[in-house]
């Protein structure tokens, strides 16, 4: 499943929860957007069982941006990451470009080698494009290594 299907679910359930009031005859003054990645902070080695924190980057194209939510899914020992933003519609914004470094948190539950998939936008067909990454468990750390 493309990254646009998942943005277009995550609207529609946004939207089915905040557009219960009777008061507000408005439109959304958001959206939601899904952002490319552009580099990851990650371990070369996993431990079975530990939890890691991994860091991703992406630019934010004005102050109207918000990081607001990852896109995770799981197959198997492949993990598929994305960024989604809250993207503020009728707000005074600045427009200027900021990295941003979020962070997801991963509990290394199995003992194959994982394979990190990080959405980094579409090519000029729309096709979406993906960083790998594969990251190997070990079972745990080795006692006694020497390090010079």
């Amino acid at each position: 499943m493309n990254m646009k299907k998942y943005v277009l679910l995550a609207i529609l359930c946004i939207a089915m929860f905040t557009s219960c009031s009777l008061d507000d005859d408005s439109t959304a003054n958001f959206s939601l957007e899904v952002l490319p990645i552009e580099s990851v902070e990650m371990p070369e080695q996993f431990i079975h069982g530990e939890t890691y924190e991994i860091f991703i980057t992406y630019v934010a194209p004005s102050s109207c941006y918000e990081f607001n939510d990852f896109i995770y899914e799981i197959d198997g020992h492949e993990r598929t990451v994305a960024i989604i933003n809250t993207v503020y519609n009728n707000a005074d914004c600045i427009e200027e470009t900021e990295l941003v470094t979020v962070s997801l948190d991963f509990t290394v539950t199995g003992t194959e080698t994982y394979v990190f998939k990080f959405y980094q936008g579409e090519d000029d067909q729309g096709v979406d494009q993906y960083y790998l990454v594969e990251v190997p468990v070990v079972l745990s750390r080795t006692v006694g290594s020497t390090r010079q």
